[in-house]
């Protein structure tokens, strides 16, 4: 099972619209897909859900919020399957989500008072198991039952976000080529280095049985939002996407079109743009990028679905 953060410290990049679409076209490729909204924000949640239905069925027990605080029922409990993406997936894979709750915003001040010790050794050795959270949760879903779990994390470096980097194999940053969205690429990566660093020298002193060291990989980074021009990157954007290699981070080839209009619909009808019904031509060559990151993404990680071609 890959488990992936999709990060960025930007918001308005596409972070959310990224996770859904690649997470619905995997699981229309038949894979077993789990989707984890750790964004107080909740947009990936509200992607499936109304306001109305996560009101009623999900905000007051059955979020990530809840997870997290007390002594919380086991991570599987709060796996819910979105309906009206579930009918049109119908007889391929499966597309399941967790949802978030606008209260997770408070939950890191929560999870920081729980690194509190005497010595420094108790200190590190919180560290770890606050860090190690989330991971702990998800080993607890049966092994088989998810190919992949996309976490769309908020855009800042708090302990939650740690926790999801900590549980990952990889990490995808989702980015718009252009000043303030690739300027804080290059420090993401070093804050992410100096995590995986801190952790693994804290693990040594954890409690109980040994702690596995952490090493998550930048799958790369993808843009989105792109504007084209015979069918390339228009000449404004060329040079964030050039910087952005120089930084010797890996950067996906296929990249998203923008069409504010059709990622901004997709919510009311509770279904990805990539499971809906293609309506223009348009619309279409930006559901090919999608498609096309898509392979993109599942070559990298070494994906296959059964009885399935990607």
């Amino acid at each position: 099972m890959r488990i992936v953060s999709v990060m960025n410290y930007k918001g308005g990049v596409g972070k959310t619209s990224l996770t859904s679409n690649l997470g619905a076209e995997l699981a229309w490729r038949g894979f077993k897909v789990l989707l984890l909204d750790m964004d107080p924000q909740t947009s990936l949640t509200f992607s499936f859900f109304s306001p109305e239905e996560w009101e009623k069925d999900l905000a007051k027990d059955r979020t990530i919020k809840d997870w997290f605080s007390g002594s919380p029922p086991p991570l599987g409990n709060l796996i819910v399957e979105p309906t009206r993406s579930a009918s049109i997936l119908a007889g391929r894979g499966c597309l399941h989500l967790i949802a978030s709750h606008l209260g997770l915003v408070n939950v890191d001040l929560e999870l920081a008072t729980g690194m509190g010790g005497a010595t420094l050794t108790q200190v590190k050795q919180k560290y770890v198991s606050v860090h190690r959270r989330l991971a702990d949760g998800l080993a607890q879903i049966p092994q088989g039952a998810y190919d992949i779990i996309l976490i769309d994390c908020p855009p800042n470096f708090n302990i939650v976000t740690k926790t999801a980097i900590v549980a990952s194999q990889y990490v995808v940053i989702p980015a718009k080529p252009d000043y303030l969205s690739t300027l804080g690429i290059d420090y993401l990566r070093r804050s992410v280095a100096g995590l995986i660093k801190d952790f693994n020298e804290f693990a040594g002193m954890a409690e109980g049985a040994p702690v596995s060291k952490i090493n998550p990989l930048f799958a790369g980074v993808v843009f989105t939002m792109i504007q084209e021009y015979n069918g390339q990157p228009i000449a404004a954007l060329r040079p964030f996407i050039n910087q952005t290699r120089n930084l010797g981070v890996p950067v996906f080839d296929s990249y998203i079109k923008e069409n504010k209009t059709l990622f901004a619909d997709a919510p009311q009808y509770g279904v990805p743009v990539v499971l809906r019904q293609r309506a223009n031509k348009t619309q279409q060559s930006v559901i090919d990028g999608l498609e096309s990151f898509t392979t993109e993404f599942s070559t990298k990680l070494g994906l296959m679905a059964p009885g399935m071609t990607v």
